[in-house]
């Protein structure tokens, strides 16, 4: 990766991160157990709490008491996805 700070989607795109591993972030998110600096695999991490939190849609739908847990997984999922992760 040329990029020093891709987002989490084309580390997705690139086979660093997986399936399992995204879901792993997710369900510590919604668990509330996410880390300041999860490890995402070939040296990047991601302040998974800041990257949601830094995300308005995904805020709100986590705010919002009526969110299904399908909607919440969706909106986490996507602030992750666009998230920045460091060079580790």
């Amino acid at each position: 990766m040329a990029d020093p700070s891709p987002t989490v989607g084309e580390l997705f795109k690139a086979g660093v991160v997986n399936h399992g591993d995204l879901n792993t972030l997710i369900d510590a998110v919604l668990d509330g157990r996410a880390q300041e600096q999860a490890e995402l695999g070939e040296g990047y991490t991601l302040d998974v709490a800041a990257a949601v939190k830094a995300n308005a849609f995904a805020t709100a739908v986590l705010r919002d008491k009526t969110s299904t847990n399908g909607a919440r997984r969706t909106a986490v999922r996507t602030a992750i996805l666009l998230a920045r992760a460091q060079r580790a």
